[in-house]
């Protein structure tokens, strides 16, 4: 229950936002910058967002709707999902971020992607490994900037003082 009240705290939910904002900005300036530069591949995970919501609705989105959305829920899902890790190892940021990066990364490419018919981890290529990078790379952005966003709250634990 501790972890839901926590949750009302207005101080909380902005760090939340905020963090999860800078790792999301990060991350997509990653993907269209520097993974092309570094691995070849320009990451779209609005693809996936498109192929998905096709599969269970039979809508097709389009990029300009598809990309927003994936903003949307990188920035405060994947936020509040490196929060709920954090409440697990609160004194652990890079643990933190690394862990909540992996799950996610997992997720998108081990679970997702073969939900819309690409193969398990789409084969461990190039594409799969940047994804990698990006996803440890925005949490491990998202925890820290949650560590410092707490601090300056004045509370160096998982949540805010109250």
């Amino acid at each position: 229950m501790h972890i839901f009240q926590s949750l009302t705290n207005k101080k909380l939910l902005l760090s939340i936002a905020l963090s999860g904002l800078i790792g999301e900005i990060a991350f997509e300036l990653y993907a269209w910058l520097i993974s092309p530069v570094l691995f070849g591949v320009t990451l779209q995970p609005s693809n996936l967002v498109i192929a998905l919501t096709a599969k269970f609705t039979g809508v097709k989105l389009s990029h300009a709707v598809a990309f927003p959305l994936h903003f949307i829920i990188g920035a405060l899902g994947f936020g509040l999902f490196t929060y709920f890790i954090r409440l697990v190892m609160p004194n652990k940021v890079w643990l933190t971020g690394i862990a909540s990066g992996f799950i996610l990364w997992v997720v998108a490419q081990g679970i997702l992607a073969p939900v819309i018919g690409r193969t398990f981890m789409m084969g461990f290529g190039t594409y799969t490994q940047s994804s990698f990078v990006g996803h440890v790379g925005m949490t491990l952005i998202m925890a820290h900037v949650m560590a410092l966003a707490f601090r300056r709250l004045g509370s160096g634990s998982a949540t805010p003082a109250h």
